[in-house]
């Protein structure tokens, strides 16, 4: 039996166990009486990773864009014919996976019949079978799927906002690719990737629901087997990455009937500690809500001008080598908000934040976390996002409730300046 450990936050009444499995591959338990259970099995291996080398090779590997995004798709297919979705109707499990910047998740909830899916989910993610043929074929799926997204508006966007805010930095690749890298994706290519990112020391498992964490680990024994050790070194690529944006405003017309805009804020300053990089998230999203949020000046400024729909959405992403945070919304001039929104942040700098409103936006952003936890999905997935970047969701509210109204203030004055926004705007066909 491997060696147990428990961490407890009994402020929120919460708890998971965790233990190195024999096989190399990092487990967490948590424990919840509810009537669905989730499992996230994710490597750290996401779109970002392009360039990269084992610790005892003199070179570097460049693989084409979007080929994490491509080797998902293929890890559900088996040798037998028989692909993972077909086994996990029989358990009745809804499965799915996603790729991300940093890494690649596969997941299942469920209801009934937890253990037998999570033995499903562990066999199929160590046993890649690929061949020319069932690239070739993934190839053209694959290829359509990235053409109708560069004509979906929200993602289109997004990509373009990225290439406006970095100029070295991959968070400029999309994750799919292109329709010309992913053809140049080979079976050969695949089983290196996957050799070198699914060793299962470089690999997490997550499991919350009505669980028990022995048999867990039971399954774990049945289906793993012991990895070798390993060091991956990637590439440094982003280590250069200018402090302003690399292009100001960004334009692409689509079919849409009303244009659509996103103003992004490139931040560079990015903490080294994981708690830290925790805190300015968090400080971000309680400063977006004083700013943003419905209750705020510019708002109601906007949507009392007809300027906006109903949305106004924010958000911030941060990681070790990227943070940025984006406004968005649709509108009949994102010009026009794009100046008031200059104008805005400067008079909110002169003048200084509401205080009240701070303490308001604090609660709601704490609120949120809290009840976040009664969710395995989001448990799950938090989890994972956090420890990937060295960081633990137990220590959050604590977190949260240290964030004060200098720190705010201090990331609205650093953080929000000219040099750093970009502006991307999706207008409709046919506009002059």
């Amino acid at each position: 039996m491997a060696d147990y450990k428990v961490k407890e936050n009994q402020m929120l009444d919460e708890k998971y166990f965790t233990f190195t499995h024999k096989s190399g591959l990092e487990v967490f338990v948590f424990p919840k009486k509810m009537t669905n259970s989730y499992a996230i099995f994710a490597t750290r291996y996401g779109a970002v990773d392009n360039k990269f080398k084992h610790v005892t090779d003199n070179e570097y590997t460049v693989v084409p864009d979007g080929i994490a995004h491509f080797l998902e798709h293929k890890m559900f297919e088996c040798e037998d014919g028989v692909d993972a979705f077909e086994r996990y109707a029989k358990t009745g499990a809804n499965a799915n996976a996603f790729t991300g910047n940093n890494l690649t998740g596969y997941i299942f909830s469920c209801t009934e019949n937890f253990y037998e899916s999570l033995e499903i989910l562990l066999d199929f993610v160590t046993h890649p079978y690929f061949t020319e043929q069932t690239v070739s074929k993934e190839q053209g799926i694959i290829g359509q799927e990235i053409k109708m997204y560069e004509d979906h508006p929200g993602v289109r966007m997004h990509r373009e906002l990225m290439k406006a805010l970095y100029k070295k930095n991959k968070m400029r690749v999309d994750i799919a690719g292109t329709v010309e890298s992913i053809a140049e994706i080979t079976a050969e290519t695949l089983y290196k990737c996957y050799n070198i990112f699914y060793n299962l020391r470089n690999m997490t498992l997550c499991v919350c629901g009505d669980v028990d964490p022995n048999m867990v680990e039971s399954i774990c024994d049945k289906v793993l087997k012991e990895a070798e050790p390993f060091t991956i070194v990637r590439d440094p690529e982003n280590d250069d990455e200018p402090r302003e944006v690399y292009k100001k405003r960004t334009v692409c017309k689509l079919d849409v009937s009303k244009p659509l805009f996103s103003i992004g804020i490139k931040d560079m300053d990015i903490p080294k500690e994981a708690k830290e990089r925790t805190k300015k998230a968090y400080g971000t999203e309680i400063l977006d809500e004083i700013l943003f949020s419905q209750s705020s000046e510019f708002y109601n400024t906007l949507y009392s001008q007809n300027l906006i729909a109903q949305d106004l959405s924010s958000g911030c992403e941060i990681g070790k080598d990227y943070s940025f945070n984006v406004i968005s919304s649709e509108s009949s001039d994102p010009d026009k908000v794009y100046n008031m929104f200059l104008d805005y942040i400067e008079e909110t700098k002169r003048n200084g934040l509401d205080k009240e409103a701070f303490e308001l936006s604090k609660r709601t952003v704490y609120a949120s976390n809290i009840k976040s936890f009664d969710s395995v999905e989001d448990i799950g997935n938090n989890f994972i996002f956090n420890y990937f970047d060295g960081a633990d969701i137990l220590d959050t509210p604590e977190i949260i409730n240290s964030i004060t109204y200098e720190y705010v203030t201090e990331l609205l004055n650093k953080g929000f300046k000219e040099e750093y926004y970009a502006l991307s705007i999706v207008e409709p066909l046919g506009k002059e």
